[in-house]
């Protein structure tokens, strides 16, 4: 299903509609979590600590930065104890407006520092890899592009795909744009605008890939390797290519997690965040059917997921991935 590029005012009334929703009455039982985590692993992570700890967990769900949003706006009389999402920017924009208290030592010792923003007030709590997948009938490894960078040529016109409209694909822009610059991200993101076909998320981009509609597309590695553990039937034409060799097309997106600074349940909240990242939390990650990738100290990931290690993924502090720069250059491109 091929769609038109969104528009940044349809875009832009969405956010406002969202902000502008009450707030929910404040819990005094338990702790409220922002989510925008996929509902099944949330749901699982809170199950889990419930069952071990009796602190109840409300959730709230919601994508990345329409949460992000309304948490900036409601400022100290949020509800929320602490936000949890897929991609590290709108974990970005919710501490520059400096509405998250410090993470606990015991909390961000248990993930490595290569997967937290350096100051300590958000951690990573699961990862996700950049990939390209694409239909191995008509791709042999000799044709696949050696970059990122590669498929703003010309020769790439009609022939891959992405969801530029959604925050998993503004992630992985923004980690372009702190690897490379304005000027190269910018030269991009005109490229992506005159050859790739914009899809309404991942895993649409994958089934046109396995449809034969399209070569190639971006997105992360779990939505293969979903449908792999379910029928297949969207995957059975594709493969996935990892850049490797430090290439922006090689970025590992962390998911975030956090506590609010206004919280009225601080402590509920990180013993929460330490269950996440702890042996417990992690372990739902290598034993469910998310396909993300555990980063706690010492955690393995799913058996049928390349290594971390394997991925020479470049390095990337997470708290300078700037989603307005991103959104403005993406808009100025005419993709938002």
């Amino acid at each position: 299903m091929k769609i038109n590029f969104p528009t940044f005012a349809s875009a832009a009334a969405l956010a406002v509609a969202l902000i502008a929703a009450p707030a929910m009455a404040q819990n005094a039982d338990g702790i409220v979590v922002y989510n925008a985590q996929h509902e099944s692993l949330t749901k699982a992570w809170a199950e889990g600590f419930t069952k071990e700890t009796g602190i109840k967990v409300t959730i709230r769900n919601g994508k990345d930065m329409e949460l992000a949003n309304q948490i900036v706006q409601e400022g100290a009389a949020s509800p929320a104890d602490a936000f949890l999402t897929e991609n590290s920017p709108g974990m970005v924009l919710v501490d520059n407006a400096k509405l998250f208290a410090p993470l606990d030592k015991t909390v961000l010792d248990q993930v490595p520092a290569n997967f937290r923003p350096e100051h300590g007030r958000w951690t990573g709590v699961a990862a996700r890899s950049t990939v390209f997948a694409y239909d191995k009938n008509k791709l042999t490894e000799d044709k696949l592009p050696k970059s990122l960078l590669d498929l703003a040529d010309a020769s790439w016109k009609g022939r891959w795909g992405a969801a530029p409209a959604g925050a998993d694909f503004q992630a992985i822009v923004s980690a372009l744009l702190e690897l490379k610059g304005e000027e190269t991200t910018a030269k991009w993101l005109k490229g992506l605008k005159e050859n790739a076909t914009a899809y309404k998320g991942n895993s649409v981009a994958m089934k046109a890939v396995n449809a034969g509609e399209i070569e190639g597309a971006v997105i992360y590695h779990y939505y293969y390797f979903g449908d792999k553990a379910k029928t297949g039937e969207n995957t059975k034409n594709v493969s996935l290519h990892y850049f490797k060799h430090e290439d922006p097309g090689a970025f590992v997106s962390i998911s975030g997690g956090g506590v609010l600074a206004s919280s009225k349940h601080k402590d509920d909240a990180q013993a929460f965040l330490k269950w996440v990242t702890g042996k417990a939390g992690q372990a739902v990650l290598k034993d469910g059917d998310s396909f993300e990738y555990a980063v706690g100290k010492d955690a393995a990931s799913n058996a049928a997921l390349v290594p971390l290690a394997d991925l020479q993924a470049p390095k990337v502090e997470p708290s300078k991935l700037n989603s307005k720069k991103v959104t403005d250059l993406m808009t100025a491109a005419g993709l938002l």
